[in-house]
């Protein structure tokens, strides 16, 4: 009987010991760490507007309506989209038929959308969602094509929305990593004066 509660005793101390390193010491110093060294991306790379109003974040992507406004990928995120509590794709194959008339679908908008003629080609970025569906970034050339529309609806020149675009475009990761993307949130409140 001894030698189980020896036992029994070394298992809960252990377990104890454990639960406080694993469930408090721990997430305390990581959390202590990331405070410290990368606050902006600990606390979720908010975006502020000038009175300190939370707009988003850098990392999560929302979706915008209307000619003024540049719009982001398609999202399959949640039942409406862009939901950051569902993220996810949809799951649909390459030979999916319904996926198959969901592009189709959103080609023919997206053309007539931007003004764009039957042959002209579109991004695969802005018919199709990102595996997170949540993705904030769109094509330089996706962008390119909605900016005469943009333009055209917030009455500036086409030079102007095509600098802020510019301006708003993230290189490759560490320069050769991925590709450069268009962060849709900062390049809408940019235009919106924010």
């Amino acid at each position: 009987m001894d030698a189980f509660l020896t036992h029994l005793r070394a298992a809960v101390l252990g377990t104890l010991v454990l639960a406080v390193v694993t469930c408090g010491a721990y997430p305390l110093v990581v959390w202590g760490i990331a405070q410290a060294f990368f606050r902006d991306k600990a606390d979720g790379s908010l975006i502020l507007d000038k009175d300190g109003t939370v707009r988003g974040s850098r990392l999560i992507g929302q979706g915008f309506m209307g000619a003024i406004y540049f719009h982001p990928r398609p999202s399959a995120a949640g039942a409406n989209g862009y939901d950051a509590a569902n993220s996810g794709g949809s799951n649909l194959g390459p030979t999916s038929r319904k996926l198959a008339d969901a592009i189709k679908d959103r080609v023919a908008a997206y053309r007539a959308e931007n003004g764009l003629k039957e042959t002209d080609t579109v991004p695969a970025d802005a018919v199709t969602a990102s595996g997170s569906g949540l993705d904030p970034h769109i094509s330089p050339r996706n962008a390119e094509l909605q900016a005469p529309r943009v333009a055209k609806a917030r009455g500036l020149a086409l030079e102007k929305v095509l600098a802020e675009i510019h301006a708003h475009t993230d290189p490759a990761g560490l320069g050769f990593l991925g590709e450069p993307g268009v962060n849709v949130l900062r390049l809408n409140l940019a235009l919106d004066g924010r």
